[in-house]
């Protein structure tokens, strides 16, 4: 299997391994909010779309069509899209109440851009010998 191909898989595993993480620590309230766990605030389940955007990825990753590489370009879109939207509104000042932002936010952000890295050169071999 090609280095791009493992290269993919491994920025979807981190992606899940970041949503897991601490994202954010807000002192006043004392509380850790993770993308999985965000007890305290409104901010709801934001990992779960991750999940979701990272399942359609590896399947469309995985699948060695033209087809697949133009899906997978769109699926990464939308999750970094939804990566910048998480990045701005979970940490973001509220009422003069600054969050302290974690070690998962950032590998959230960097497995997203791995993850359209990833997308943008996929390992495709052409036969050269077709007619």
């Amino acid at each position: 299997m090609n280095f791009k191909k493992w290269f993919g898989y491994f920025s979807a595993i981190l992606l899940v391994i970041g949503c897991f993480m601490p994202w954010i620590s807000i002192a006043s309230k004392d509380i850790m909010i993770s993308g999985v766990d965000a007890t305290g605030t409104n901010f709801g389940k934001p990992a779960f779309a991750h999940f979701v955007f990272t399942v359609l990825f590896v399947i469309f990753h995985s699948i060695p069509r033209l087809w697949a590489n133009r899906w997978n370009l769109l699926i990464v879109a939308l999750n970094s899209a939804w990566t910048i939207k998480n990045y701005f509104i979970i940490s973001a000042c509220f009422m003069g109440d600054c969050p302290h932002k974690e070690l998962g936010l950032f590998l959230v952000l960097i497995a997203t851009v791995f993850m359209f890295i990833s997308a943008l050169f996929p390992a495709k071999t052409i036969n050269k010998n077709k007619k």
